[in-house]
């Protein structure tokens, strides 16, 4: 592990994965091509196999960022678990939390920080794609930008009805989602808010599976008096095709009575949450089983 840590960043961007290199080393290839560089990269693991901590340290050794792996031992769903353990570690002010299946424009970091106001948590999109446009992303259309265009991604086998995901740059964007009548939540996918925030409401809530924990999250920092910001069209993540075999019935029903007993109670902290993770001083105090290495900047 290394030691050697870039200056203060502005932003931390926590990456939620388990056991799927071949789409993360695509979400790197996004936050590589990014129009800023004051933020680090926490790659929160949930027990994945040796081939992703491989694909972190081949790629941490070419980012312009700084980046750390957080790794838990494989117990069964534990997103929000391993996203409070990288909460814990978290340099930044400002925290973006984004899925290791989402290849983000390069725009991504600065529009969450860009459009960050006072009483606001930011609410994101993402555009999902087939099996074949996701494929076809490769390092080289991400690079160039070119796999966000409405012709590239028609080319390559996405939807023609769905280009309105894409076209919102700057002026339009914001315009579009001040126009837009989609209600905002906090979603996994591209959302933030201050740290302060989210360690407020004591971060995710760990009694919850698959299933609602982003819209709990949210629902709690509505209750510490946050509403949503929406940047719908601002920026744009690409959502890579994917079976989802841990979303069962029953954790759905599981997760969805934490989260009405939220709503319906009004609670702002969650019971089993970031604390844990925290020593008396606020620095991160993880488990003994735990692994945390940390990568610097390579340039």
């Amino acid at each position: 592990m290394s030691e050697k840590m870039s200056p203060k960043v502005t932003a931390s961007v926590l990456i939620s994965t388990y056991n799927w290199p071949w789409a993360l080393e695509k979400v790197f290839w996004g936050f590589f091509a990014q129009n800023r560089r004051d933020f680090e990269l926490l790659i929160a693991d949930d027990g994945s196999r040796s081939e992703t901590a491989e694909l972190v340290a081949r790629m941490a050794a070419r980012s312009p960022v700084p980046v750390t792996h957080v790794w838990q031992p494989d117990a069964g769903f534990g997103k929000c678990r391993i996203l409070n353990k990288a909460l814990a570690l978290a340099a930044g002010e400002r925290i973006i939390v984004t899925d290791g299946d989402c290849v983000v424009r390069n725009d991504f970091v600065d529009t969450h920080i860009r459009q960050a106001r006072p009483g606001h948590f930011l609410s994101g999109s993402y555009f999902k794609q087939t099996p074949e446009t996701s494929a076809a992303i490769d390092e080289a259309s991400v690079a160039s930008q070119a796999c966000f265009t409405p012709h590239w991604l028609m080319a390559h086998g996405a939807p023609a009805r769905r280009m309105v995901k894409v076209i919102g740059h700057g002026r339009l964007g914001w315009l579009m989602d001040r126009l837009s009548g989609a209600s905002p939540t906090w979603n996994g996918h591209s959302a933030s808010c201050l740290r302060s925030e989210a360690l407020a409401v004591n971060g995710f809530n760990e009694e919850m599976g698959y299933g609602g924990l982003d819209v709990e999250f949210g629902l709690r920092l509505n209750r510490l008096g946050l509403t949503a910001w929406r940047i719908r069209f601002s920026t744009v993540a690409l959502h890579l095709h994917h079976e989802r075999g841990y979303a069962t019935p029953e954790t759905r029903a599981g997760s969805r009575a934490v989260k009405e007993r939220t709503r319906a109670l009004g609670l702002l902290r969650a019971e089993r949450g970031v604390d844990q993770w925290l020593g008396p001083d606020g620095a991160a105090q993880l488990g003994p089983e735990d692994r945390v290495t940390r990568y610097p900047a390579a340039r």
